[in-house]
């Protein structure tokens, strides 16, 4: 069964994410293979698209915020985690109305999907070390 709701977007924005930085594709390209997908009615199609335009417009800062933390250069992160940090990095600056816990919880579920055995482990030391500079209230 297709994961749906915002959960559903974020596993699509993740593979999204991961195509982008292996073949370079537009958002509207993306948007346009996901869209196509049978099952893409079923998750938040808005959250998807705002939150692809919104990661893809500013990569560059996201990676700003990545090397600031990381224990490694960006360009050694694993695609999949990079895309997992650019999406937790963008709810936690840009979406205030998702809290911290949500947002790192997500994050950390997607990594166990989809990244190396200990992913989740990093994603959930950055987006931690991170969030505190983002949110406020973290």
């Amino acid at each position: 069964m297709a994961a749906t709701g915002r959960h559903g977007s974020r596993r699509l924005l993740v593979q999204a994410l991961y195509q982008r930085q292996l073949a370079g594709h537009t958002a509207a390209e993306i948007t346009a293979q996901f869209s196509s997908q049978k099952d893409f009615e079923k998750v938040d199609v808005e959250y998807f698209r705002r939150l692809l335009g919104e990661i893809l417009a500013d990569t560059a800062g996201l990676d700003a915020l990545i090397a600031g933390d990381a224990d490694r250069p960006v360009a050694q992160l694993d695609p999949v985690e990079h895309a997992i940090l650019w999406l937790g990095l963008m709810e936690l600056r840009a979406h205030p109305e998702i809290p911290v816990k949500v947002v790192i919880t997500e994050a950390v579920q997607l990594a166990k999907e989809f990244g190396a055995t200990d992913g989740h482990r990093y994603i959930n030391a950055l987006l931690d070390k991170v969030a505190p500079k983002l949110r406020t209230a973290a």
